[in-house]
Protein backbone atom coordinates (compact mmCIF):
# COMPACT_ATOMS: atom_id res chain seq x y z
CA UNK A 1 0.00 0.00 0.00
CA UNK A 2 0.90 3.45 -1.20
CA UNK A 3 -0.44 6.50 0.73
CA UNK A 4 -0.53 10.36 0.21
CA UNK A 5 -1.30 12.64 2.93
CA UNK A 6 -1.91 16.45 1.72
CA UNK A 7 -2.02 18.66 4.06
CA UNK A 8 -1.91 22.18 4.67
CA UNK A 9 1.84 22.61 6.78
CA UNK A 10 3.71 19.98 8.09
CA UNK A 11 4.96 19.13 11.35
CA UNK A 12 3.64 21.99 12.85
CA UNK A 13 -0.09 23.11 14.36
CA UNK A 14 -2.28 20.65 15.39
CA UNK A 15 -3.02 18.83 11.76
CA UNK A 16 0.89 19.36 10.87
CA UNK A 17 1.15 16.85 13.65
CA UNK A 18 -1.46 14.99 12.86
CA UNK A 19 0.16 13.77 9.48
CA UNK A 20 3.59 13.74 10.58
CA UNK A 21 2.24 10.97 13.40
CA UNK A 22 0.37 9.17 10.96
CA UNK A 23 3.31 9.25 8.19
CA UNK A 24 6.27 7.83 10.92
CA UNK A 25 3.74 5.07 12.33
CA UNK A 26 2.87 4.02 8.05
CA UNK A 27 6.93 3.77 7.55
CA UNK A 28 7.28 1.90 11.00
CA UNK A 29 4.60 -0.30 9.74
CA UNK A 30 6.27 -0.83 6.49
CA UNK A 31 3.76 0.77 4.69
CA UNK A 32 5.25 3.63 1.59
CA UNK A 33 4.08 6.70 3.08
CA UNK A 34 4.29 10.56 1.33
CA UNK A 35 3.42 13.60 2.29
CA UNK A 36 2.37 16.92 0.45
CA UNK A 37 2.52 20.57 1.93
CA UNK A 38 2.29 24.04 1.05
CA UNK A 39 2.53 26.72 3.35
CA UNK A 40 4.82 26.97 6.58
CA UNK A 41 8.25 25.76 6.88
CA UNK A 42 10.79 23.92 4.22
CA UNK A 43 11.37 20.29 5.53
CA UNK A 44 14.15 18.54 3.56
CA UNK A 45 13.37 14.72 3.90
CA UNK A 46 12.38 11.89 2.40
CA UNK A 47 8.76 11.36 0.66
CA UNK A 48 7.66 14.92 2.06
CA UNK A 49 6.97 17.80 -0.83
CA UNK A 50 6.14 21.16 -0.98
CA UNK A 51 4.19 21.83 -3.60
CA UNK A 52 3.85 25.93 -3.12
CA UNK A 53 5.91 28.69 -2.52
CA UNK A 54 4.70 30.95 0.76
CA UNK A 55 4.85 33.48 -1.29
CA UNK A 56 2.33 31.97 -4.15
CA UNK A 57 -0.05 30.77 -1.17
CA UNK A 58 -0.29 34.53 -0.25
CA UNK A 59 -0.80 36.13 -3.32
CA UNK A 60 -3.78 33.49 -3.86
CA UNK A 61 -4.93 34.64 -0.94
CA UNK A 62 -5.04 37.96 -1.59
CA UNK A 63 -6.32 37.00 -5.30
CA UNK A 64 -9.56 35.08 -3.22
CA UNK A 65 -10.35 38.17 -0.83
CA UNK A 66 -11.27 40.34 -4.17
CA UNK A 67 -12.90 37.52 -6.03
CA UNK A 68 -14.63 35.98 -3.81
CA UNK A 69 -13.56 32.46 -4.53
CA UNK A 70 -12.02 30.66 -1.43
CA UNK A 71 -11.04 27.42 -2.83
CA UNK A 72 -9.96 28.24 -6.84
CA UNK A 73 -7.10 29.64 -8.37
CA UNK A 74 -3.15 28.22 -7.33
CA UNK A 75 -2.62 27.16 -10.84
CA UNK A 76 0.68 26.66 -10.44
CA UNK A 77 0.59 25.16 -7.08
CA UNK A 78 -2.39 22.81 -8.02
CA UNK A 79 -0.20 21.81 -11.18
CA UNK A 80 2.84 20.74 -8.97
CA UNK A 81 0.80 18.63 -6.81
CA UNK A 82 -1.14 16.89 -9.50
CA UNK A 83 2.78 16.29 -11.04
CA UNK A 84 3.57 14.63 -8.32
CA UNK A 85 0.13 12.64 -7.74
CA UNK A 86 0.88 11.42 -11.57
CA UNK A 87 4.59 10.61 -10.74
CA UNK A 88 4.23 8.56 -6.97
CA UNK A 89 0.90 7.06 -8.06
CA UNK A 90 -0.04 6.32 -4.07
CA UNK A 91 -2.63 3.87 -3.87
CA UNK A 92 -4.47 6.18 -1.35
CA UNK A 93 -4.98 9.86 -0.95
CA UNK A 94 -5.53 11.26 1.89
CA UNK A 95 -6.63 14.71 2.00
CA UNK A 96 -6.30 16.84 5.75
CA UNK A 97 -6.78 20.84 5.86
CA UNK A 98 -5.83 21.89 2.77
CA UNK A 99 -7.51 25.28 2.91
CA UNK A 100 -4.34 27.51 3.34
CA UNK A 101 -4.75 28.58 -0.44
CA UNK A 102 -1.66 26.20 -1.87
CA UNK A 103 -4.26 24.22 -3.95
CA UNK A 104 -7.59 24.24 -6.00
CA UNK A 105 -9.74 21.98 -3.96
CA UNK A 106 -12.35 21.86 -6.83
CA UNK A 107 -9.98 20.84 -9.73
CA UNK A 108 -7.85 18.31 -7.25
CA UNK A 109 -11.25 16.68 -5.77
CA UNK A 110 -12.64 16.47 -9.71
CA UNK A 111 -9.20 14.52 -10.57
CA UNK A 112 -8.92 11.88 -7.92
CA UNK A 113 -12.74 11.71 -8.73
CA UNK A 114 -11.85 10.98 -12.29
CA UNK A 115 -8.71 9.04 -12.32
CA UNK A 116 -10.99 7.16 -9.59
CA UNK A 117 -7.45 7.21 -6.63
CA UNK A 118 -9.33 5.93 -3.36
CA UNK A 119 -9.58 8.86 -1.33
CA UNK A 120 -9.80 9.81 2.53
CA UNK A 121 -11.17 13.20 3.68
CA UNK A 122 -10.39 14.36 7.01
CA UNK A 123 -12.65 17.35 8.32
CA UNK A 124 -10.61 18.88 10.98
CA UNK A 125 -12.49 22.09 10.19
CA UNK A 126 -15.80 22.70 8.46
CA UNK A 127 -14.66 23.95 5.13
CA UNK A 128 -15.54 20.73 3.13
CA UNK A 129 -18.95 20.70 3.78
CA UNK A 130 -19.57 24.39 4.07
CA UNK A 131 -17.68 24.50 1.07
CA UNK A 132 -16.90 27.96 2.24
CA UNK A 133 -16.25 28.97 5.92
CA UNK A 134 -13.95 27.12 8.53
CA UNK A 135 -16.48 27.28 11.36
CA UNK A 136 -20.19 27.72 11.22
CA UNK A 137 -21.47 28.30 14.24
CA UNK A 138 -24.85 28.75 14.54
CA UNK A 139 -25.28 29.32 10.62
CA UNK A 140 -27.30 26.77 8.78
CA UNK A 141 -27.28 28.31 5.49
CA UNK A 142 -24.68 25.50 4.15
CA UNK A 143 -27.58 22.68 4.67
CA UNK A 144 -29.30 24.31 1.90
CA UNK A 145 -26.75 26.09 -0.04
CA UNK A 146 -25.45 29.03 1.27
CA UNK A 147 -25.69 32.30 -0.48
CA UNK A 148 -26.73 35.86 1.10
CA UNK A 149 -23.66 35.21 3.64
CA UNK A 150 -24.45 37.09 6.91
CA UNK A 151 -20.96 37.20 7.87
CA UNK A 152 -19.21 36.92 4.19
CA UNK A 153 -16.35 39.60 5.10
CA UNK A 154 -15.71 37.83 8.89
CA UNK A 155 -16.20 34.41 7.80
CA UNK A 156 -15.10 33.93 3.78
CA UNK A 157 -12.84 37.45 3.95
CA UNK A 158 -14.04 38.16 0.79
CA UNK A 159 -13.84 41.85 0.51
CA UNK A 160 -16.09 42.81 -2.47
CA UNK A 161 -18.42 39.92 -3.34
CA UNK A 162 -20.56 37.00 -1.64
CA UNK A 163 -20.06 34.19 -3.96
CA UNK A 164 -20.59 31.61 -1.33
CA UNK A 165 -23.42 30.30 -2.86
CA UNK A 166 -21.86 29.37 -6.50
CA UNK A 167 -18.44 28.43 -4.08
CA UNK A 168 -21.23 26.29 -2.63
CA UNK A 169 -22.48 24.49 -6.00
CA UNK A 170 -18.56 24.00 -7.07
CA UNK A 171 -17.98 22.04 -3.61
CA UNK A 172 -21.05 19.89 -4.39
CA UNK A 173 -20.11 19.39 -8.12
CA UNK A 174 -16.55 18.64 -7.73
CA UNK A 175 -17.68 15.74 -4.77
CA UNK A 176 -21.04 14.41 -6.58
CA UNK A 177 -20.51 10.77 -7.85
CA UNK A 178 -17.36 10.31 -6.12
CA UNK A 179 -17.45 7.03 -4.94
CA UNK A 180 -14.66 5.37 -3.69
CA UNK A 181 -14.02 7.96 -1.10
CA UNK A 182 -14.69 8.16 2.76
CA UNK A 183 -15.28 11.31 5.17
CA UNK A 184 -13.52 11.01 7.95
CA UNK A 185 -14.43 13.15 10.80
CA UNK A 186 -12.53 13.98 14.33
CA UNK A 187 -15.52 13.95 16.54
CA UNK A 188 -18.75 12.32 16.26
CA UNK A 189 -20.06 16.01 16.53
CA UNK A 190 -18.80 17.09 12.86
CA UNK A 191 -19.58 13.46 11.79
CA UNK A 192 -23.00 14.29 12.00
CA UNK A 193 -22.97 17.64 10.81
CA UNK A 194 -21.44 16.14 7.40
CA UNK A 195 -24.40 13.97 7.57
CA UNK A 196 -26.51 17.09 7.29
CA UNK A 197 -24.33 18.64 4.63
CA UNK A 198 -25.87 18.22 0.91
CA UNK A 199 -22.47 17.76 -0.29
CA UNK A 200 -21.61 14.64 2.24
CA UNK A 201 -24.99 12.80 3.10
CA UNK A 202 -24.54 10.48 0.52
CA UNK A 203 -21.36 9.21 1.19
CA UNK A 204 -20.10 6.72 3.79
CA UNK A 205 -19.24 9.12 7.19
CA UNK A 206 -17.19 8.22 9.92
CA UNK A 207 -15.53 9.22 13.13
CA UNK A 208 -11.50 9.08 13.83
CA UNK A 209 -10.33 10.96 16.94
CA UNK A 210 -7.17 13.02 16.66
CA UNK A 211 -4.17 11.01 18.42
CA UNK A 212 -2.08 12.18 20.91
CA UNK A 213 1.45 10.74 21.83
CA UNK A 214 0.73 9.22 25.15
CA UNK A 215 4.92 8.74 25.76
CA UNK A 216 4.28 12.75 26.32
CA UNK A 217 1.20 13.74 27.64
CA UNK A 218 1.21 11.56 30.91
CA UNK A 219 1.20 12.10 34.22
CA UNK A 220 4.76 13.86 34.87
CA UNK A 221 6.77 16.13 36.42
CA UNK A 222 6.55 16.92 40.05
CA UNK A 223 3.11 19.40 40.80
CA UNK A 224 4.29 21.08 44.10
CA UNK A 225 7.51 22.21 42.47
CA UNK A 226 5.77 23.81 39.51
CA UNK A 227 3.01 25.33 41.61
CA UNK A 228 5.54 26.97 43.52
CA UNK A 229 7.40 28.46 41.01
CA UNK A 230 4.81 29.99 39.52
CA UNK A 231 4.03 31.41 42.58
CA UNK A 232 0.36 29.42 43.69
CA UNK A 233 0.43 28.58 47.42
CA UNK A 234 -0.20 25.20 48.45
CA UNK A 235 -3.65 25.50 49.43
CA UNK A 236 -4.53 27.01 45.86
CA UNK A 237 -6.37 25.30 43.60
CA UNK A 238 -4.29 25.85 39.80
CA UNK A 239 -6.39 25.56 36.96
CA UNK A 240 -4.73 25.50 33.24
CA UNK A 241 -6.45 26.98 30.40
CA UNK A 242 -4.63 26.89 26.92
CA UNK A 243 -4.91 29.07 24.07
CA UNK A 244 -3.12 29.49 20.74
CA UNK A 245 -4.73 33.29 21.16
CA UNK A 246 -6.15 34.50 24.25
CA UNK A 247 -7.68 37.59 22.50
CA UNK A 248 -9.52 35.45 19.76
CA UNK A 249 -12.90 36.15 20.40
CA UNK A 250 -13.59 32.48 19.63
CA UNK A 251 -11.49 31.09 22.17
CA UNK A 252 -12.90 32.82 25.13
CA UNK A 253 -10.78 35.36 26.64
CA UNK A 254 -13.00 36.90 27.79
CA UNK A 255 -15.20 34.31 29.49
CA UNK A 256 -11.60 33.25 31.33
CA UNK A 257 -11.26 36.85 32.44
CA UNK A 258 -14.55 36.63 34.13
CA UNK A 259 -14.44 32.99 35.34
CA UNK A 260 -10.65 33.57 37.22
CA UNK A 261 -12.67 36.94 39.16
CA UNK A 262 -15.44 34.99 39.99
CA UNK A 263 -13.60 32.03 41.46
CA UNK A 264 -11.34 35.45 43.54
CA UNK A 265 -8.55 33.63 45.95
CA UNK A 266 -10.11 29.60 45.71
CA UNK A 267 -7.81 29.30 42.57
CA UNK A 268 -5.13 30.73 40.03
CA UNK A 269 -5.87 30.25 36.56
CA UNK A 270 -2.21 29.66 34.31
CA UNK A 271 -2.68 30.50 31.07
CA UNK A 272 -0.39 28.94 28.57
CA UNK A 273 0.29 29.00 24.64
CA UNK A 274 -1.10 32.70 23.79
CA UNK A 275 1.39 34.46 21.58
CA UNK A 276 1.08 38.12 23.10
CA UNK A 277 1.24 38.61 26.77
CA UNK A 278 -2.51 39.13 27.64
CA UNK A 279 -3.66 42.93 28.99
CA UNK A 280 -5.46 43.74 32.11
CA UNK A 281 -5.82 40.42 33.63
CA UNK A 282 -7.20 39.41 37.13
CA UNK A 283 -4.46 39.10 39.62
CA UNK A 284 -5.46 35.39 39.95
CA UNK A 285 -4.33 35.21 36.60
CA UNK A 286 -0.81 33.75 35.40
CA UNK A 287 0.00 34.49 31.48
CA UNK A 288 3.33 31.81 31.11
CA UNK A 289 3.22 32.78 27.06
CA UNK A 290 4.43 30.34 24.13
CA UNK A 291 5.45 26.51 25.49
CA UNK A 292 7.36 24.80 22.84
CA UNK A 293 8.56 21.99 24.55
CA UNK A 294 5.84 19.29 24.35
CA UNK A 295 7.00 17.77 27.56
CA UNK A 296 6.73 20.60 29.35
CA UNK A 297 3.50 21.52 28.05
CA UNK A 298 2.66 18.00 29.79
CA UNK A 299 3.71 18.85 33.32
CA UNK A 300 1.41 22.19 32.96
CA UNK A 301 -1.96 19.44 32.69
CA UNK A 302 -0.75 17.35 35.30
CA UNK A 303 0.14 20.39 37.55
CA UNK A 304 -3.02 22.00 37.18
CA UNK A 305 -6.22 20.41 39.47
CA UNK A 306 -8.57 21.05 36.36
CA UNK A 307 -8.65 22.66 32.65
CA UNK A 308 -10.60 24.99 31.53
CA UNK A 309 -11.86 24.76 27.71
CA UNK A 310 -13.57 28.45 26.61
CA UNK A 311 -13.85 28.47 22.91
CA UNK A 312 -17.52 29.07 21.14
CA UNK A 313 -16.09 26.31 18.77
CA UNK A 314 -14.09 23.26 17.79
CA UNK A 315 -14.12 20.54 15.82
CA UNK A 316 -12.28 18.88 18.24
CA UNK A 317 -10.06 20.37 20.92
CA UNK A 318 -6.47 19.15 21.65
CA UNK A 319 -6.12 20.50 25.26
CA UNK A 320 -9.34 18.54 26.25
CA UNK A 321 -7.61 15.40 24.92
CA UNK A 322 -4.31 16.20 26.23
CA UNK A 323 -5.24 17.39 29.44
CA UNK A 324 -7.24 13.93 30.26
CA UNK A 325 -4.27 12.26 29.26
CA UNK A 326 -2.29 13.92 31.80
CA UNK A 327 -4.79 13.04 34.50
CA UNK A 328 -6.48 16.25 34.33
CA UNK A 329 -10.62 16.86 34.42
CA UNK A 330 -11.51 19.03 32.11
CA UNK A 331 -14.48 21.72 32.70
CA UNK A 332 -15.70 24.03 29.30
CA UNK A 333 -18.50 25.80 27.63
CA UNK A 334 -20.15 23.20 24.96
CA UNK A 335 -18.73 24.44 21.77
CA UNK A 336 -19.44 20.83 19.76
CA UNK A 337 -16.36 18.68 19.33
CA UNK A 338 -15.41 19.24 22.78
CA UNK A 339 -18.18 17.89 24.48
CA UNK A 340 -18.71 15.12 21.75
CA UNK A 341 -15.36 13.69 22.33
CA UNK A 342 -14.56 14.25 25.96
CA UNK A 343 -14.98 11.44 28.62
CA UNK A 344 -18.00 11.86 30.67
CA UNK A 345 -16.60 10.54 34.00
CA UNK A 346 -14.27 13.34 34.27
CA UNK A 347 -15.74 16.58 32.57
CA UNK A 348 -18.34 18.60 32.57
CA UNK A 349 -19.54 21.13 30.01
CA UNK A 350 -22.12 23.77 30.65
CA UNK A 351 -24.21 25.92 27.76
CA UNK A 352 -21.95 28.80 26.22
CA UNK A 353 -21.16 32.03 28.06
CA UNK A 354 -22.66 30.98 31.09
CA UNK A 355 -19.98 31.63 33.19
CA UNK A 356 -22.16 31.17 36.28
CA UNK A 357 -22.68 27.50 35.44
CA UNK A 358 -18.94 27.17 34.34
CA UNK A 359 -17.91 28.23 38.05
CA UNK A 360 -20.55 25.77 39.53
CA UNK A 361 -19.15 22.90 37.07
CA UNK A 362 -15.51 23.57 38.49
CA UNK A 363 -16.55 23.54 42.18
CA UNK A 364 -18.00 20.28 42.09
CA UNK A 365 -15.03 18.51 40.11
CA UNK A 366 -12.55 20.39 41.99
CA UNK A 367 -14.05 19.04 45.48
CA UNK A 368 -14.14 15.84 44.03
CA UNK A 369 -11.30 12.87 44.85
CA UNK A 370 -10.62 12.00 41.03
CA UNK A 371 -9.21 9.57 40.10
CA UNK A 372 -5.85 10.96 38.12
CA UNK A 373 -4.59 7.77 37.36
CA UNK A 374 -7.57 6.14 36.07
CA UNK A 375 -8.26 8.99 33.72
CA UNK A 376 -5.08 9.37 32.05
CA UNK A 377 -5.22 5.34 31.45
CA UNK A 378 -8.77 5.46 30.31
CA UNK A 379 -8.07 8.62 27.73
CA UNK A 380 -4.33 6.94 25.94
CA UNK A 381 -6.85 4.18 25.30
CA UNK A 382 -9.38 6.28 23.94
CA UNK A 383 -7.02 8.97 22.73
CA UNK A 384 -3.79 7.60 21.87
CA UNK A 385 -2.11 7.90 18.06
CA UNK A 386 -1.69 4.71 17.51
CA UNK A 387 -5.86 4.02 17.81
CA UNK A 388 -6.05 6.95 15.32
CA UNK A 389 -3.12 5.49 12.87
CA UNK A 390 -4.99 1.88 13.21
CA UNK A 391 -8.44 3.24 12.29
CA UNK A 392 -6.63 5.13 9.33
CA UNK A 393 -5.40 2.12 8.14
CA UNK A 394 -8.71 0.32 8.47
CA UNK A 395 -10.13 2.69 5.89
CA UNK A 396 -7.39 2.30 3.46
CA UNK A 397 -7.91 -1.42 3.49
CA UNK A 398 -11.80 -0.64 3.20
CA UNK A 399 -11.47 2.12 0.15
CA UNK A 400 -9.30 -0.18 -1.68
CA UNK A 401 -11.51 -2.72 -0.77
CA UNK A 402 -8.81 -4.85 1.11
CA UNK A 403 -9.78 -7.10 3.98
CA UNK A 404 -7.66 -6.23 6.63
CA UNK A 405 -6.68 -9.42 7.37
CA UNK A 406 -4.89 -9.13 3.96
CA UNK A 407 -2.82 -6.67 5.41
Amino acid sequence: MKVMQINCVYRSGSTGKIVFDIHTALKEKGIESLVCYGRGNDFCEDKVFRTSGELEGKLNNLISRINGVSYGGCFFATNRLIDRIKKEKPDVVHLHCINGFFVNIYRLVRYLKKHRIPTIITHHAEFFYTANCSYAFDCEKWMTGCGNCPSVKKAVHSYFFDFTKANFGRMKKAFAGFENMISAAVSPWVQKRAEMSPIFADKKNVSVLNGIDCSVFAPCGDREKLKAELGILPDKKAIVHVTADFDDPRKGGRYVREFAEKMGNEAVVVVVGNRRPPENLPNNIIAVGRVENQRKLAEYYSMADLCLIASSRETFSMPVAESLCCGTPVVGFEAGGPESIAISEFSEFVEYGNVEKLCEAAHKILVCDIDRKKAAEAAAGKYGKQTMVNEYIGLYNEVLGINATQN
